[in-house]
């Protein structure tokens, strides 16, 4: 090393007095930022370093870290699985307790409402047979419970109980083939015998076939198997089937649909009365209809009436209708009763009416005695015989103009005013007030 420093000894001061003048350089020059160039330097030599090794440091301390809190996050996962896992037992439990207290009161009521004596069970197993249509219930001959005992819920019959042990009992099925009790039609109170056939369905035997017997008809117990007293629902009837000497209906029990899980047991039956058929149509609610409008008062006195009516609800020709009835009701004049040669009444005071105008055809309408045109009602009336004379008219009253109709409905009409006769009408006279009556 010394060697090589006396060798290259010239170049080696020359390269350090170099770098301290540029070193002063830097330590006197500033930049545009007013930042000394040494500084600039120096932070720029560092700063790589810098980050370098601050990428090491927070990717150790933040693999430390989240080590740590994964370890804290699965502790705490675990603890809260647990705590979900009994709330859900919790639910559960609850749920069940609910759907007890529910049935629980399903059956007090049915209970109050029975006049036979019944003690409450719950269903605590089943029979071992694979095809096994018998289930053990909580009570047994220590609770009064005996054999023969009729077993029910409030849907329905379940069974027979066949056999009491001092704390359970065993339970037949009406499912079961050896199971058998008496049941009526609530129709056509047909009886017969209810037999099970091993699957979900029944078999009501023993029905001769000139009886009427529909689908759909609920069959109740009949009290003649001394087991089941009377008036217990049995099931509906799906199947109704003609045959051979019976008739071959299939019954779907009532009281198995929607499971076992507690049922009645019958101590002291008392029969009961068949409820009545229910009726084949439902009522239907029908609002009250809505009041009529009250006809407007008339006043007496002249022969046309006093108010205009109100306008009937209907077509045009039930409104026009309305207007003459009005017309000769003011008149004292009834329809269809007068002899012939009866005097109809005076339709040229006709009260003004919300009627639409004409049809074009009625532009050939005869015209009435004041110039208007008929009623299209009238046109094609039977003509007024020619014979039938009228009172003489004084010479001042030949020509009278029609009373003008009052413009609201409460106002009366004026009477008309005599005209002198030698005075000639006007030659365009006013149109008729009602409008049917317009040109």
């Amino acid at each position: 090393m010394e060697s090589f420093l006396n060798r290259y000894r010239n170049l080696t001061v020359l390269l350090l007095v170099i770098f301290a003048q540029l070193v002063l350089l830097a330590v006197q020059v500033k930049n545009a930022q007013d930042v000394r160039m040494i500084r600039v330097w120096a932070v720029s030599a560092v700063t790589p370093a810098a980050r370098v090794m601050e990428w090491f440091r927070g990717g150790s301390i933040g693999f430390v870290r989240n080590y740590i809190l994964m370890h804290d996050a699965s502790e705490e996962n675990r603890h809260l699985r647990d705590e979900l896992g009994r709330t859900r037992m919790e639910n559960t439990f609850l749920r069940n307790e609910l759907a007890t207290a529910e049935r629980a009161k399903a059956l007090q009521l049915f209970e109050a409402h029975t006049p036979s004596k019944m003690l409450a069970a719950s269903i605590i197993g089943t029979g071992a047979g694979a095809n096994s249509k018998v289930v053990f219930i909580s009570r047994g001959s220590a609770e009064g419970v005996m054999r023969g005992m009729a077993v029910v819920t409030p849907d329905g019959i379940v069974g027979e109980v066949i056999a009491a042990y001092p704390t359970a009992s065993e339970v037949l099925l009406v499912t079961d083939p050896d199971f058998a009790a008496g049941v009526i039609g609530q129709k056509s109170q047909v009886r017969g015998t209810l037999k099970g056939q091993g699957n979900p369905m029944c078999k009501v035997d023993y029905v001769p076939p000139g009886e009427k017997v529909q689908a759909g008809e609920v069959f109740y117990t009949s009290g003649d198997d001394r087991i089941f007293p009377r008036g217990f629902t049995v099931g509906v009837a799906r199947v109704v089937r003609p045959a051979q000497p019976f008739q071959e209906i299939l019954v779907e029990p009532a009281g198995l649909q929607h499971g076992l899980e507690d049922v009645l047991i019958i101590l002291d039956p008392v029969h009961q009365s068949i409820p009545a058929a229910p009726p084949a149509n439902q009522p239907v609610f029908l609002a009250p209809a809505p009041p009529e409008n009250p006809a407007p008062a008339a006043t007496t006195g002249d022969a046309s009436p006093s108010a205009t009516p109100s306008p009937a609800a209907g077509t045009d020709a039930d409104k026009l209708r309305a207007i003459y009835q009005s017309v000769g009701a003011a008149e004292n004049h009834n329809f269809g009763t007068g002899p012939p040669g009866t005097k109809p009444p005076d339709f040229t005071k006709l009260p003004s009416s919300p009627l639409p105008p004409p049809a074009p055809g009625a532009a050939n309408a005869p015209k009435t005695a004041t110039g208007g045109r008929a009623p299209a009602s009238t046109q094609h009336a039977e003509p007024r015989p020619a014979t039938v004379a009228r009172p003489p008219v004084p010479a001042a009253k030949k020509s009278v103009t029609p009373p003008a109709v009052a413009p609201n409905a409460g106002e009366t009409a004026k009477p008309p005013e005599p005209r002198p006769a030698a005075v000639k009408p006007p030659a365009k006279q006013p149109p008729p007030a009602p409008p049917p009556q317009q040109q």
